[in-house]
């Protein structure tokens, strides 16, 4: 018997899986657009069904659905035929799963959906099946070997069953125009909800902002900075536009016994770089440390260039941006 080989069972595993995703790639028409298009005219929710390791895979796509802007929830086919029936309604769709769609448990949840006309998506393996035919829409998974060899435990089934949950998620995400924002809403927390992140979400405002009258004296610019805490000051005109910024780097370069009797406006640097609050926090970051001028301050304007608030380096920091 030669010696087992744990790296190349490994490497032909994922090689079956594949080919079984060049397969399922190859076979995305018609049907998957009708599907999409069925789904984003909805106004209900799409119920996910599947027995074992179907049914691991129909609460990801649920879960994946949810978090990405399409309401849907998974339902146990046993213990819909139990009273979780119930649960579904004539506005919502059906996506059962079940690689040979044979699967006895969903008997029940196919006869629902033909009596109470709730369309039914199946995602089968089987096109003449039992779940095949009952679909309204069919989303086809390739028959293509399992990684497993002679015990066909559900391998490449359930790779292909999850890919196309994952494209029928974000093909829905496009049809319905989901934004970065709108995803931030599901997924406030954690390194995910920092990336999606807004300025605006961040930044300091109000009487916070550090600001001052380009006109004014640089002893009233001291004072401003030094409770304002954030190592700067924006200036501004007339009109309440920013101007020009004075940081700690531009009192060391004007350094002398005349300063506090100096008008900020010789002494600022003009036209700051400055943000929008809708900019996603992570892009403010890296446009704050690419290149060789790092900034830790940005101040954040309106259209009409004043301000509304100011973003320290500190805060991406904080919320868990690196």
């Amino acid at each position: 018997m030669p010696e087992f080989d744990p790296a190349a069972s490994a490497r032909r595993v994922i090689a079956t899986e594949r080919d079984g995703l060049d397969a399922l790639a190859a076979s995305i028409g018609e049907d998957f657009a009708a599907t999409v298009t069925r789904l984003s005219q909805m106004k209900g929710r799409v119920i996910c069904a599947g027995v074992g390791k179907s049914g691991h895979v129909a609460r990801k796509i649920a879960a994946t659905l949810a978090s990405t802007g399409t309401p849907a929830y998974y339902v146990h086919p046993t213990e819909a035929s139990h009273g979780d029936l119930g649960m579904i309604g004539e506005q919502d769709a059906v996506l059962a799963l079940s690689k040979s769609g044979e699967t006895r448990e969903l008997g029940d949840l196919i006869a629902y959906c033909r009596r109470f006309g709730v369309p039914l998506v199946s995602m089968t393996t089987r096109a003449d099946s039992t779940l095949g035919r009952a679909a309204d829409h069919l989303l086809a998974v390739p028959d293509a070997p399992e990684a497993c060899g002679e015990t066909r435990a559900p391998t490449t089934s359930t790779t292909l069953m999850m890919a196309l949950g994952d494209a029928l998620a974000v093909a829905l995400l496009e049809a319905r125009g989901f934004t970065a924002a709108d995803f931030r809403t599901f997924h406030p927390g954690g390194a995910l909800g920092a990336a999606l992140a807004s300025v605006g979400d961040v930044m300091h405002a109000g009487e916070a902002v550090p600001v001052a009258d380009e006109q004014a004296p640089m002893s009233e610019v001291l004072i401003e900075m030094t409770a304002k805490s954030f190592g700067c000051v924006g200036l501004l005109d007339g009109e309440g536009r920013l101007t020009g910024i004075i940081t700690d780097g531009d009192l060391r370069r004007h350094m002398g016994a005349d300063l506090v009797d100096r008008p900020a406006r010789e002494v600022m640097t003009r036209d700051p770089k400055t943000g929008r609050a809708e900019t996603l926090a992570a892009d403010a970051l890296r446009e704050m440390t690419a290149g060789s001028l790092k900034i830790t301050q940005l101040f954040i304007v309106d259209d009409g260039q004043r301000p509304v608030g100011i973003l320290h380096l500190h805060d991406l920091l904080r919320v868990g941006l690196t």
